[in-house]
């Protein structure tokens, strides 16, 4: 993890373990915490009350989602005067992706055997 300005974020050391990976799977199965993720990285940044206004939830369960999302790495958090914005972590997709395709392999080679 390494701070950039005020905003934290977080890079890869080596390959993900199995429990992070359930981590972020558990975050993404849940349909609007998906939908929150897509919101976050398509606009780059937002802020809870963007968030909430745009979903039709609470701003309770926006920040009850933020947080599921913010512990699997998928999103860092900032503040920005009296806002606490909320960014994407590419990196962590990119882990994400790149663990998945190898328990993919792994399994295809397996079955082969």
């Amino acid at each position: 993890m390494w701070r950039e300005g005020r905003q934290v974020r977080y890079t890869s050391n080596g390959p993900m373990d199995r429990s992070r990976i359930e981590k972020i799977s558990k975050a993404l199965a849940d349909g609007t915490r998906l939908r929150i993720f897509e919101a976050i990285s398509r606009n780059n940044r937002m802020n809870c009350g963007e968030i909430v206004s745009m979903r039709g939830v609470t701003p309770a369960t926006v920040s009850h989602h933020l947080k599921i999302l913010s512990e699997a790495r998928l999103i860092a958090c900032c503040r920005e005067g009296q806002f606490m914005y909320s960014r994407a972590v590419p990196e962590t997709i990119e882990a994400y992706t790149r663990a998945l395709a190898k328990i993919s392999k792994r399994k295809k080679a397996a079955r082969r055997e």
